[in-house]
């Protein structure tokens, strides 16, 4: 079944991404968006060969975009390697399932933060042959850590040394990275690793993203404890994933260096919430107990000095499932945001630290037509981003991907049209 040549969203809530929020239409032509405007659309928006949608009291928002996710994990309460083949195959098959399930949820670009292998660059392979349909992605193959560091019998590439680090960067931009995922401190899920030691070194890290910068890419550092913050800042990475113990000094440098925070809060809270109960390590949840509180207070500090902010889940660490992916939203408004903001934080301003803001991020005439339909209002209740059932369409340049009115989704076919495959939750619900 093919999507109509135009369609028009009216008579709802549009927030544009922007900061903008006002009662109007969008039109979608193809892949782009045609047309945004408050009011009635035009009769030369909503011609006579238009598909029209009532919105009767939806919103219609940009497609969000979530900037750290590990699509080859299941949210499992420990994490397991994929050493083998075998493993990596299957690893394949839940990264694709892992992609349409943040589709699902209202995801339409994510960022991969580092897989094993090359099981992202293989995902991307196949989306493209038309064989699974995946949210746009922004890869990182696999983390540089030190030797022993944080990640390294999961996802890492260790590397000791400038010249290894930059070496290790080309290697992962040659095999089709589009982001360099570096390990500035130890973690909280690698047992033996402290979750505030500094790991990579400034000059390690600084080759790396050179090279990253150097090819058009960009560059971005997990760091937990604060002179890893601080080390990843000066070495200049685009942003800083986690930042749990930022202090004073860590806010200043990346106020300096432009760098963005992004903040998943869904992860820590998830294996603090969980507990060893679930069956979560004891030094894994250990670590997330320590770092909970200075994370509140070091995020709210950042965001009241002006730091640059990006939406991250972590999906796919414990318990902080993909699909999920909005639940962030609502950590960002308890944690200071207006819903307004935070929804911007999740659109606009991701896509602009990923560099797509040319592309994605906010509803505006040319840009690419991936958007969402809500049931409510978000600025009301930013809490209803949090139930899958609100999430009524998805579309992904233009083309609807999920359909909950329809009780079906959409999955992209390899040969050219689309294939509508029965969701019983949806047709459940009503």
């Amino acid at each position: 079944m093919q999507s109509p040549k135009r369609t028009v969203f009216h008579n709802g809530q549009i927030i544009d991404g922007r900061g903008g929020a006002f009662s109007g239409y969008v039109a979608v032509e193809g892949a782009h968006i045609l047309a945004v405007g408050a009011g009635q659309a035009p009769r030369t928006v909503a011609d006579t060969g238009s598909a029209v949608v009532d919105l009767a009291g939806r919103t219609v928002m940009p497609g969000f975009i979530d900037c750290h996710v590990h699509l080859s994990m299941d949210a499992l309460a420990a994490p397991v390697a994929l050493g083998t083949r075998r493993a990596q195959l299957v690893g394949l098959m839940t990264a694709s399932k892992n992609a349409l399930r943040s589709l699902h949820g209202g995801v339409t670009t994510v960022r991969d933060c580092g897989t094993p292998g090359e099981i992202d660059f293989a995902l991307r392979e196949a989306a493209a042959d038309g064989l699974c349909i995946t949210p746009r992605l922004v890869l990182s193959g696999r983390a540089l850590c030190m030797t022993g560091g944080h990640g390294w019998q999961l996802l890492g590439l260790e590397v000791d040394g400038p010249d290894a680090a930059r070496r290790a960067a080309r290697a992962q931009l040659k095999a089709g990275a589009d982001n360099v995922k570096l390990i500035a401190t130890g973690g909280i899920l690698t047992q033996g690793t402290e979750i505030g030691s500094p790991q990579l070194t400034v000059a390690e890290m600084r080759a790396a993203v050179e090279e990253a910068h150097n090819a058009g890419k960009i560059a971005a550092a997990h760091a937990h404890g604060t002179q890893g913050i601080k080390n990843a800042a000066r070495a200049g990475v685009d942003s800083i994933e986690h930042a749990y113990f930022i202090d004073p000094e860590g806010i200043d440098l990346m106020l300096e260096h432009g760098t963005t925070l992004v903040a998943t809060s869904a992860a820590v809270r998830n294996v603090v919430h969980h507990g060893t109960a679930a069956g979560i390590p004891e030094h894994s949840v250990a670590k997330a107990r320590s770092a909970i509180e200075a994370h509140v207070a070091g995020f709210k500090a950042a965001h009241r000095a002006g730091v640059k902010l990006a939406m991250g889940t972590d999906s796919g660490v414990p318990f902080t499932g993909h699909g999920n992916n909005l639940d962030e939203l609502a950590y960002l408004v308890e944690m200071g945001l207006a819903p307004l903001e935070a929804i911007r934080v999740a659109t606009l301003d991701s896509a602009r630290m990923l560099k797509l803001e040319g592309k994605v991020g906010s509803l505006e005439a040319g840009k690419l037509a991936d958007l969402v339909v809500v049931d409510g209002d978000p600025l009301a209740d930013i809490a209803i981003l949090r139930e899958p059932s609100r999430i009524r369409r998805v579309m992904l340049n233009g083309r609807t991907v999920v359909d909950r009115d329809a009780s079906r989704f959409l999955i992209g076919s390899a040969f050219g049209g689309e294939l509508a495959v029965a969701d019983p939750a949806a047709a459940k619900a009503g």
